[in-house]
């Protein structure tokens, strides 16, 4: 039996792996499962090109739990180690076998799938086990090897018995690892991060029922338990995938998801980086606060993360589905990842990729596409205000609505209002509402007018038009209930009011008097006759900004700004007349009022006490 002290530079490497190395102790299995699959796929690799002179056979990965023994077994048929491997790969801490395979056989091991993290990775072993034992036998013809160390820089080594090729690690449980022990846990583990490793993996067995040969009956028989399926959608070629098959890999990576997604797009890159992956639309809410931690990393099969952020564009975060590159590295922190040069071009392409597919999918089926609007605008309009390539791409098919449900890109929306909806300064002018119900009235003034209005919906929508506005110097959106509807497109011509200057000033005075300086401003305006007496709006730049604030963004301080509004009064309409020529102030105050609070009523604004009080004294004025 050999002894020896492992070459390490600290005089005790272990319990600096078990505080600082990795974050979460539960990351054991799945770098030992990597290591497995490792030193398996080596073997494959030596098998295709004629230096390993074995059957590679249909080699499986097994881990065994003995919960009285206190032990977890994980055992590979792979490559194997001699005793001199294992002298240099485990004792030697410095070197990884994976760097020098790769090194030796890298034109030829380009597409091998090696994971690449046979050395310190090993040693997370000891964040669980207070003993870790290695019995191992090489490919090659020569004796086993049997490793033992138990978490100091000690170990012993001696030959082992071991007739078949491959590695077992037994790990010897320490008591505050117990967990570990319960099968329950380990499976989750292997789910969590090995599912799709490409490597069969065992965990105990199960009864299966299957069909006597020569007869309709069935029987129950022992089978093993693989938990993972090797062969995941995402490593295989688009062309041989139908739309059955990405909706079944979508039921696999989310079997408690009861919706189908919408569509996806498969990325499949190999220069200047590797990339593969499935990414999926769901159905979404119109709203922000959506969970963002559903797309899942994955290095060569191997599970990292499904905290993509710094990985993928962050307007993406909101989708799903599968992210696979060997250029990411398994164990470093998110502000490595975000500084990577190699995450970053990862990123970009991502980005593209995803344009290029909306695009292909509006050039393709436009019906189908705006059926979809809904469900995926948040994503894209996201994208166009965090993203400007995006912003680019999605000028082709970015929607716009209005309130009919007819849909525009915004090229085709200038070219329909050009001609009626350009105001006296040459400026494009978009008519927009957020609500077709609460601003009805105003939506309807507007259309009686021949204007064009969107219905534009999403919480970022603030956001987004001032984006637009940037990007067209020419064009400006308004809101619908912001102004009285002569004013939302100033032409030339203007209405005459028939009062005289002299009951203007007089009309102005008592409507100061009755109505709230503090939350409302008076403007009197000669408008059509037929046109409401009262109406209230919220100005553009105030409200805007307010939203933009609620939801990040916005000039500072503005969302504690205190609601201001502008009560528009039309100086043409006989019931102000009646107001400015009633004798008795009490009956003036209550006609003005009653004309506030229809107006206020209209924008959703009367609640409360002064609901109750407008329903009282519309009941005493119909007496």
């Amino acid at each position: 039996m050999a002894k020896g002290k492992i070459n390490v530079s600290v005089d005790n490497i272990f319990p600096l792996i078990k505080k600082f190395l990795y974050s979460d102790h539960e990351i054991f299995l799945r770098e030992l499962i990597s290591n497995a699959t490792d030193a398996t796929l080596k073997l494959k690799h030596l098998t295709n090109i004629g230096e390993a002179s074995v059957e590679y056979g249909n080699p499986k990965i097994e881990v065994k739990l003995d919960k009285e023994g206190k032990k977890i077994h994980i055992i590979d048929q792979g490559i194997g180690m001699t005793s001199e491997e294992v002298e240099k790969y485990i004792n030697e801490v410095a070197f990884s076998g994976a760097e020098e395979f790769v090194e030796k056989y890298k034109d030829s091991a380009k597409d091998a799938g090696i994971i690449g993290h046979f050395g310190l990775g090993f040693y997370s072993a000891f964040m669980v086990a207070e003993k870790v034992e290695i019995i191992t036998k090489s490919y090659k013809d020569e004796p086993g090897a049997h490793w033992v160390c138990d978490g100091s820089p000690e170990f012993s080594m001696k030959k082992s018995d071991k007739t078949e090729r491959g590695s077992e690690i037994i790990l010897h449980i320490a008591e505050d690892s117990t967990e570990f022990l319960e099968e329950s846990r380990i499976r989750e583990l292997l789910v969590k991060y090995n599912k799709f490793m490409p490597v069969p993996i065992k965990f105990g067995t199960k009864e299966k029922k299957v069909k006597v040969e020569g007869s309709e009956e069935e029987e129950t028989v022992v089978v093993d338990d693989i938990i993972n399926n090797p062969n995941p959608a995402w490593i295989k070629q688009p062309a041989d995938l139908k739309d059955e098959d990405y909706k079944s890999f979508y039921r696999e990576l989310y079997p408690m998801q009861f919706e189908e997604p919408l569509f996806n797009i498969h990325l499949n890159v190999d220069y200047p980086f590797n990339l593969t992956g499935i990414l999926y639309f769901p159905k979404l809410k119109n709203e922000l606060n959506i969970q963002k931690d559903r797309i899942q990393l994955y290095q060569n099969q191997v599970f990292v993360t499904d905290n993509v952020e710094g990985i993928v564009p962050e307007f993406l975060t909101m989708l799903k589905g599968v992210i696979d590159s060997p250029d990411i590295p398994l164990n470093v922190s998110r502000s490595y990842l975000q500084a990577d040069g190699n995450v970053k071009k990862i990123a970009s392409y991502i980005t593209r990729k995803v344009g290029d597919k909306l695009n292909s999918l509006f050039k393709e089926n436009r019906e189908d596409f705006e059926s979809k609007w809904n469900d995926i605008k948040i994503v894209i309009e996201y994208g166009m205000l965090s993203e400007d390539k995006f912003f680019e791409k999605a000028n082709k098919f970015a929607l716009y609505p209005n309130v009919e449900g007819k849909f525009f890109t915004f090229d085709e929306l200038k070219e329909k209002i050009k001609d009626h909806q350009t105001d006296k300064d040459e400026k494009l002018v978009v008519l927009y509402a957020n609500d077709k119900e609460a601003q009805h009235a105003y939506i309807e003034e507007a259309k009686a007018k021949g204007y064009e209005v969107l219905l534009l919906d999403s919480p970022i929508v603030p956001h987004l038009i001032q984006k637009l506005e940037s990007e067209n110097e020419k064009t400006t959106f308004v809101r619908v209930d912001s102004d009285a509807v002569d004013n939302l497109i100033k032409k030339e011509e203007e209405t005459v009011s028939k009062l005289s200057d002299e009951e203007k000033e007089k009309l102005n005075g008592l409507l100061g008097e009755i109505i709230p300086k503090e939350k409302y401003s008076v403007q009197l305006e000669a408008r059509d006759s037929n046109a409401a007496p009262f109406i209230i709006t919220q100005p553009e730049f105030m409200r805007r900004m307010k939203e933009m604030n609620a939801t990040g963004g916005g000039m500072f301080g503005m969302g504690n700004m205190p609601e201001m509004y502008n009560v528009i009064v039309n100086t043409n309409h006989e019931l102000v007349s009646q107001i400015l020529n009633t004798k008795t102030k009490p009956k003036q105050e209550r006609l003005v009022n009653q004309s506030l609070d229809l107006a206020r009523l209209s924008q959703g604004l009367l609640k409360g006490e002064e609901l109750t009080k407008f329903v009282k004294r519309s009941f005493d004025m119909i007496k």
